[in-house]
């Protein structure tokens, strides 16, 4: 199978669930991991870049997940100011 790079918003969804999954496993699970929590372990995950990420690589993010042993539960998006969750369990 030859190499496919990555695009910048593959990418960026990885590094969505790395965090996810750091914070997750910081906290112990199950874990609610909020917004404000992903801006602090990553400054480049602004809350539209992860609303894109769900909507757009939710693939990604769940298999960079199931690499460490976890799995999205539950995502929760109550719009723009009001915040977003992701809940994380074991796999």
């Amino acid at each position: 199978m030859a190499f496919k790079p990555k695009s910048a918003a593959e990418t960026k969804a990885r590094d969505l669930g790395l965090a996810i999954a750091r914070i997750a496993e910081s906290e112990g699970l199950p874990a609610h991991v909020g917004v404000d929590a992903l801006r602090r372990a990553s400054p480049r995950l602004t809350p539209l870049a992860i609303g894109q990420m769900v909507r757009k690589h939710r693939d990604i993010v769940e298999e960079t997940l199931a690499e460490r042993g976890l799995a999205l539960g539950d995502y929760a998006d109550q719009g723009p100011g009001r915040g977003m969750e992701f809940t994380v369990e074991n796999a």
